[in-house]
């Protein structure tokens, strides 16, 4: 049975939550109203480059690989953040904190190996099969190796 008491003690955070709910609601109806209804102009939807206006279009748009690279450093910052108190408190943590930092780790390097093999930090062009090799399947890639090698290794 929960007492008076007990209730009390949560009160503070369902006001809370009923203020924040409340706030952001209000935000939400009030830039629906006031928020002004004009399009933007061709200035403002022109590319800012630290006050240079510039003299041409860009030839492309930013390739998403440069924004998974920006992705990449954000966790390892966040990564580094999380290290510095482990360091302070190792002593204290034991055998426990070093196993949970090992396994946080490496929760961490298996997502920035799976990035690196679906190729997030290459820069250069895309890489596309050769003309004239036609599809690409287990069996032609099989050929291909084994066509390399000696008669006797194929008999054998």
């Amino acid at each position: 049975m929960v007492n008076r008491e007990t209730m009390a003690q949560y009160l503070a955070i369902f006001v809370l939550l009923a203020l924040g709910i409340v706030f952001g609601a209000a935000s939400l109806v009030a830039s629906a109203l006031l928020a002004p209804r004009k399009q933007p102009s061709a200035a403002k939807l022109a590319p800012y480059e630290c006050g240079i206006i510039p003299s041409r279009e860009p030839p492309q748009r930013f390739p998403v690989r440069f924004y998974l690279i920006a992705m990449i450093f954000i966790i390892f910052d966040i990564e580094i953040v999380f290290l510095y108190p482990f360091a302070v408190i190792l002593h204290q943590l034991r055998t426990f904190g070093l196993v949970e930092v090992l396994v946080f780790a490496a929760v961490v390097l298996v997502a920035f190996l799976y990035l690196v093999s679906n190729g997030a930090l290459s820069w250069g062009p895309p890489k596309r099969l050769v003309e004239g090799m036609g599809s690409r399947t287990s069996e032609t890639t099989i050929e291909r190796v084994g066509a390399g090698a000696s008669s006797s290794d194929r008999a054998a």
